[in-house]
């Protein structure tokens, strides 16, 4: 994406300010942040910084594409205050959608989630059946049936990225988050500081992740090809905590054990295994993974070593 004015809510936060810093290159960027998990600091000299609530009026959307980002974006978050899940993640999404259209911007890219399809070993594909059985899965499904509204009746080009597992190491955007960082991030801190990183059950619940960059990539193609719908980003291979856990020892040249504790989150929510079936987003952009999980674990372990 080139010469655009481009407008990123969340725009602080951790995948928020990698988009931001990499659209920023050769566009104009407005990032958008109330502090609630982001900092201006992520951000990089060229990116201008605005600090407001999607749920704000006059929002700085006289731009050509707005990527929404902003959200509370965990199960956590919601069940501490679903009245302000709700109002952050739907109201907030309709509030910055709505105001980008009455200022001429036909172009949206949004964040959804993998968390929808429930425990899958098998790669899920967009069309499949989905579940709601939490208040933050409820307010992404709601942006995507909101988005097909405006799709519907004003005729905009709105898509909604389901995200796998989405990971960086600290030291960048994702170390302000702290409690609500991603797990790499958490574990590979708990191992190089001789801490036992913390796995629920017997740690064999699995993962697809995805670098942070790839995500990004994504997020840019989407918006670069003014696609419409749902699309999944994701590799399309999954690890398991353990070996997760294994992989940062053997990097780092460390043996610390995991400890296992008891889930906290109740069985018929937990979310136990994910995989991404990418191919309609590879159809639509060749939008390919280029961080293979291996390399992404050499690049979180990078600052300790």
């Amino acid at each position: 994406m080139r010469d655009k004015r481009v407008l990123v809510t969340g725009g602080a936060g951790f995948i928020g300010s990698n988009l931001a810093n990499r659209l920023a290159e050769y566009n104009e960027v407005v990032a958008l942040d109330d502090g609630y998990l982001g900092t201006p600091e992520n951000l990089d000299d060229g990116v201008e910084f605005v600090e407001a609530s999607v749920v704000d009026e006059d929002l700085p959307t006289d731009v050509d594409v707005v990527f929404h980002l902003a959200a509370l974006s965990s199960y956590a978050m919601h069940e501490d205050d679903p009245t302000r899940g709700a109002r952050v993640n739907v109201e907030g999404f309709v509030n910055t959608v709505d105001q980008a259209r009455q200022d001429g911007c036909d172009t949206v890219v949004y964040a959804s989630t993998s968390s929808i399809y429930g425990s899958r070993t098998d790669p899920s594909p967009e069309d499949m059946d989905v579940t709601v059985n939490t208040g933050y899965e409820a307010s992404k499904m709601a942006r995507e049936t909101y988005a097909e509204y405006f799709h519907n009746h004003y005729d905009l080009s709105l898509a909604g990225m389901r995200f796998f597992s989405v990971y960086q190491g600290y030291g960048g955007a994702e170390e302000h988050k702290g409690e609500y960082a991603n797990v790499i991030a958490q574990f590979a801190d708990d191992v190089a500081n001789g801490r036992s990183p913390k796995l629920y059950g017997d740690g064999r619940q699995t993962r697809d992740f995805t670098h942070v960059s790839d995500i990004v990539r994504g997020l840019e193609l989407a918006g670069d090809h003014r696609l419409q719908g749902i699309y999944n980003l994701g590799t399309g291979e999954s690890y398991d905590f353990v070996t997760v856990v294994d992989m940062i020892n053997d990097e780092l040249g460390t043996d610390v054990e995991p400890e296992f504790v008891e889930n906290p989150i109740p069985d018929d929510v937990y979310v136990h295994d994910t995989c991404a079936d990418a191919s309609k987003m590879r159809e639509a952009t060749g939008w390919e993974p280029q961080i293979d999980f291996e390399e992404g674990i050499r690049r979180v372990c990078e600052q300790y070593t």
